[in-house]
This record gives C-alpha cells, structure tokens and sequence, in this order.
C-alpha cells in the first residue's frame, strides 16, 4: 500500500484482555486463567530504545551533548555500567522483546519473524496491560499483530528522518537506500510518505506515544509504552536550530572530545581508571585530515549530537506527560541503545549519497568509524563487533520513589533479561505455549533485586554471536573474537580489565578452550529453540 499519510484521526479500539495468570514473583510457565484489566499496585511500564547511540553520548554516562531529561532518569535512578545488547540493531531487538537470544527466535541471520517466543507486548496484554508502541521494529511483523494494542511505526531498518517515503511537491529528493516498510496499527504501507511538512521521525514517533497516553489515561489498567526511536542511526538528519547548537563543538577533533568524556566518566564515579582503563585510540590524527575532511568530520558529530538532542527533547516531552496524566510516580522507565556507535558508512542505494548540505533530507550521512571510537568512550571498536564497544549500553531505569536515585550497579546484564525483569515486577506470566506450539521459557533473568536495591548472585554464561564476532563472558573471564581460525580468540579478565586492554589467550590457554566449548554447546542448545 502506499501513499501520502496524515497522522490526524487514527481509529480507536477497545482492548482485549486475553488469558494468563499473575503471579507476584519471576515469570514462570502457566496454562491459563483469567486476568484482571484493573490497575492495582502494579506499575506502568515505559521502555524507551536508542538506536546506533554510543556508550558515552549522554551526559549521565559523560557525553557533553545536552541531554538533561535523560540525565535526570540517570541520576535519579539506577545506571548500569555492564548492560549488554547483541552489537546489531534487530537481534538485539529481538533480544529485548523476547526475553531469549536472537539464536533462539530466529532472529540471528536477518530480520524476519520473531519464532518460539512471545513478546513483551503479547506477555504484558496476557498480564491484562494496555500496549502501546511506536517506533522502529526491525523486522518483517506488524508489531500490532505481535502483542500491541496501537502500533505506528518504521518496519524496517533505517530510513530518511525527514521523509521516509517519496519525494513531495516543492521539495527535493528525499534520500534513501530503498523505499522502507510502515505500520500504523492494522495497515501496512510500502512507501510511507508523511503529508506533514514538519514531519521527523524522533518528533512523530512521540506525537502518536503522546495521543495514546492521552487516549487511554482513564483506564483502569496499568499500560506497557515501548517507544523505539531510530536516533541517531545513520542517516544524519537533524533540525537545524539543533545543529546549531553543535557548529563549533567538534573542530578541535577526535582527541579533546574522548579525554573530556573519560576524565567526566571518571570524575562522577560511573568508572574507575583502574578496571576501565581508557583504551588505545583508533581514530585517525585530526591535524592530517585536510580542512575539508576537518569540516566534513566536525559538522558530521554536530549533527549526531543535535539528533541525540532532539531524542532527549522528546523523551522529556513524554516525561511531561506522564506528569500531567498523573502517572510519573507509579511509571517504571527504562532507556537503552540497541547497539554501540556505528563505524558503517553507506555508500549505496536508491539515492545514496544524494546531495545538499550535511544534516539535510537530500543528504545521506553516516557518522564513520574515527567518532564511533569517540562515541563508545572508554571501550575498543564499535557496532557489530563483539567487544565492549559494540555490546555494552548505557541503561538506565528509573521509578520514582521505588527505585533510590544516584546508584550504579555493575552486574553483568543483557538484553534478555529486561523481559523477566518486566514479568515479575507487573505480575506477568509466561504462557507454555504460543501460536498453538509449545515453547520454552525466557533466557534471562529477572533484575528486580538490583532495581529494588538487594544483591543479585549469579554464576551464570552470557553470550553473542554476530556476523564475524562471538563472545561468552562469564565470572572474571570474557572470551571474544572477531574473524575465524583458532588463534582468533582473545581473553580478558573483566574483573580487571573492563576495556579489553590485556589479552590473555597466550597465558591462559585451558580458559580459552574450555570457554570456546562453552560457546559450541550454546550453539547447539539455540537450535533447540
């Protein structure tokens, strides 16, 4: 289907509730019974996604792009500083929504169907929750048909920030790598092409999050708002009273820049220089760069920062909201990037790179790989790779009054646990079987002890396998690779050495092969699905 869009007038629906238990505790495997719709103590649930935002661009993980609505979660609440995604955008979406690794959904390879699982959205409606979502799904699934109420969003990978679909009357050509998927609830659209001249996605994705929290704020049921915005993945794009915010704030370079982020990171006790020394640099000397390069490289960051910019505007626009329906103290958020900074650069499409200035709707952008190195301050590499520059995200999660402000934790935490971590705090079950077919529990584990301030013991494996990387991390020891052939692995003490500095293959070589077999076994397990 395709067209020209309006946002104005979308269909309202009564929900559903279908069948499941709750249970107080951790999510378990039941067969059913009816659920209550009504609230009781149970909280709102908000799960906001970053996409493409490396480790240290928030200032509350100690960027110096302006970002005080997400800082305010983060000092207020709880920071982790060794929460993991899977290095690429849609298994680690997958990951989040699941509850099980991308290996054991179907979602390892590419973008497809989600497969013996269910979603947050179908355990929360289960739960009797009100679901809500808009934003970026990368997969080939209405989300509306996987568990949400209300669904208005990108079906896809990346797509123009000003224009996903085709060019408009008395504009230029919208840049793009190829026409990309929509959903606005039932309907599907093939291209989507917004009417609204002051359409962005960051902006729009929260003005129909906005109209559903407006819509059902009278209900009598707690609601599950995921909001998944696609800043500040390629293609740069901003507005440009955001860019101007940013003009002169990257002409000095790559090295200012990440020696301001890891002295702040330092400085407010979110690292120490001891387990998280700053790791070697990979960016190229900003004084060799021609004054072209220096100002194609200075306005490329200053484009990022303004759509991280914007992204935090529009995260303290749903704030606001939550604030004035009344529902800010009873409402757990949460906030995290799919992924670390992106080192991609494309160079191929339907109109890639197009023309015009950086930053603008004619013109694809990507950020590259000498500010990814900046962006994912302290750690080594960046999206895709298996080490911590490409896994380990900034998460924040923040509950007024129930979750004590101003701590950190340093468990060791993925993506598959946010799914646990949700069944057991709104008292959600997880069905035995789905689609008719029975299925498997969630591979992660509930993080409610650390959000409610107690210990949380576990001798646990984590692990990844992406593209040319694979890594399992368990205890003191992370063992990670990137290419093929025995010798590829490499071994780090994380208790020690949280950046990947000091291998230790050549030293330690029954840890590596014990943890290398490790890794077959779960290979083979993620099969079993």
């Amino acid at each position: 289907m395709s067209g020209t869009i309006t946002r104005r007038g979308f269909l309202k629906r009564s929900g559903l509730v279908l069948g499941g238990a709750v249970l107080g505790g951790a999510v378990s495997k039941v067969k059913g019974g009816k659920v209550s719709g009504e609230r009781g103590d149970r909280p709102n649930v908000v799960l906001i996604l970053a996409d493409d935002m490396g480790w240290s661009d928030i200032g509350c993980y100690g960027g110096e792009i302006d970002t005080p609505n997400i800082d305010e979660l983060g000092y207020n609440g709880l920071r982790f500083s060794q929460f993991h995604n899977t290095a690429k955008c849609f298994p680690s979406r997958a990951c989040l929504l699941t509850g099980k690794y991308a290996q054991q959904c179907g979602m390892d390879k590419r973008h497809g169907e989600i497969k013996n699982a269910v979603t947050i959205g179908e355990l929360l409606k289960r739960g009797g929750y009100r679901t809500l979502m808009a934003g970026k799904h990368h997969g080939t699934e209405n989300m509306y048909d996987r568990g949400f109420d209300r669904y208005y969003g990108l079906r896809d990978g990346c797509c123009n920030f000003f224009n996903p679909g085709d060019q408009r009357p008395g504009e230029g050509k919208p840049a793009k790598k190829r026409d990309r998927v929509w959903c606005i609830d039932e309907k599907t659209y093939h291209p989507y092409t917004p009417e609204e001249k002051d359409f962005y996605t960051t902006d729009y994705f929260t003005n129909y999050a906005l109209d559903y929290l407006e819509e059902y704020k009278d209900e009598d049921r707690p609601f599950f708002l995921y909001l998944a915005y696609t800043a500040p993945h390629d293609p740069l794009m901003a507005w440009g009273e955001d860019i101007a915010k940013y003009e002169d704030s990257y002409k000095d370079g790559y090295e200012p820049v990440r020696a301001k982020r890891y002295k702040r990171q330092v400085e407010m006790g979110l690292i120490d220089e001891k387990t998280y020394p700053l790791s070697e640099a990979t960016y190229k000397k900003w004084e060799k760069l021609s004054e072209e390069e220096r100002g194609e490289e200075s306005r490329k960051m200053a484009v990022y920062a303004a759509m991280i910019d914007r992204l935090d505007q529009n995260i303290g626009r749903v704030v606001e909201k939550l604030k004035e329906i009344g529902e800010l103290e009873n409402t757990l958020i949460m906030f995290a990037s799919d992924n670390g900074a992106s080192a991609e650069v494309v160079r191929r499409g339907e109109n890639v790179p197009g023309s015009g200035e950086i930053g603008s709707m004619t013109r694809w952008s990507s950020l590259g790989r000498n500010w990814a190195n900046v962006c994912n301050t302290p750690f080594r590499y960046y999206k895709n790779y298996s080490y911590e520059g490409g896994i380990c995200t900034p998460f924040i999660a923040y509950w007024k009054g129930k979750i004590a402000g101003g701590r950190k934790s340093e468990f060791a935490a993925h993506f598959i646990d946010v799914l646990p971590t949700l069944g057991e705090i709104c008292g959600a079950s997880y069905p035995d079987k789905h689609d008719g077919k029975e299925i498997a529990g969630p591979a992660g584990i509930s993080l409610a002890p650390i959000l409610r301030g107690e210990s949380l013991e576990s001798d646990r494996a984590i692990y990844w396998q992406w593209a040319r990387g694979k890594a399992v991390m368990k205890g003191k020891w992370k063992l990670v690779r990137w290419g093929s052939g025995p010798d590829a692995w490499e071994l780090y003490d994380v208790e020690k050495d949280k950046t990947e500095t000091d291998d230790l293959a050549d030293r330690r070589p029954g840890v590596v092969e014990e943890m290398a077999r490790m890794h077959e076994e779960w290979v083979d397990r993620c099969k079993e699905g």
